[in-house]
């Protein structure tokens, strides 16, 4: 990704920011605190001047119940309430050098050296030690261009264990639910329906084999 394709990312990035703020009726300022920020910097991610880093985004979608896919693609908005604002200040810093932790890990998996991940990406090698070792927000379209280099995707950094990423895990499922058909969403709502649930999730972790074995043993009873 070059500084054009960079540009033209931020400038995306500010104006579906800004959608989703409005969408909800929030304020630069209500925004801003829920993610750590100062509103004239919040203000500069809307207008595409300036870009968030991935921690940034996940506290934004948080607070306003989104899902992160908002700012990936054509994905409709969620209508849920706003949540609590996160302690955004210690969270953004400990993601910040997990992130960093993790980039560094997928460069050396690469075997590519700073010096080159530099000359790919147009990126200063002291501002890639700074994003490595956690010292420096990583804007998301440069992290997005530096794992085009690495070979890397965007999904395997979002925010897993946190309040976040359960958050996250917990709209996939629902969503999950969702786009099932409508005869297997009543199925699982039945609580008479629930051992043959429970069933199935057992029979799911068993091996090739086991299960092999299992059907074979109800042939003989049935036979």
């Amino acid at each position: 990704m070059n500084n054009a394709q960079i540009t033209i990312r931020e400038k995306k990035l500010g104006l579906l920011i800004r959608d989703a703020r409005m969408a909800e009726r929030r304020s630069i300022k209500d925004c801003a605190d829920a993610i750590g920020v100062k509103p004239g910097l919040f203000r500069a991610f809307e207008e595409g001047r300036r870009a968030p880093s991935l921690p940034e985004l996940e506290s934004l979608v948080y607070y306003l119940k989104l899902p992160i896919s908002q700012f990936w693609g054509n994905e409709t908005r969620s209508d849920a309430p706003s949540g609590e604002p996160l302690d955004t200040e210690r969270l953004n810093s400990l993601r910040q050098r997990m992130i960093g932790a993790l980039l560094r890990q997928e460069r050396n998996r690469v075997n590519m050296s700073i010096r080159h991940l530099s000359a790919e990406t147009g990126i200063k090698s002291s501002r890639l030690n700074a994003y490595e070792l956690g010292e420096r927000p990583i804007p998301v379209p440069e992290l997005e261009g530096i794992l085009v280099v690495l070979g890397s995707r965007i999904e395997t950094f979002f925010d897993q264990n946190g309040p976040v990423g359960q958050w996250m895990t917990s709209q996939r499922a629902m969503q999950k639910f969702i786009d099932l058909p409508e005869e297997m969403q009543n199925f699982v709502c039945q609580p008479v329906n629930r051992p043959y649930i429970e069933l199935a999730m057992k029979l799911s972790d068993m091996s090739k084999e086991k299960l092999r074995s299992v059907a074979e043993g109800l042939l003989d009873i049935t036979l």
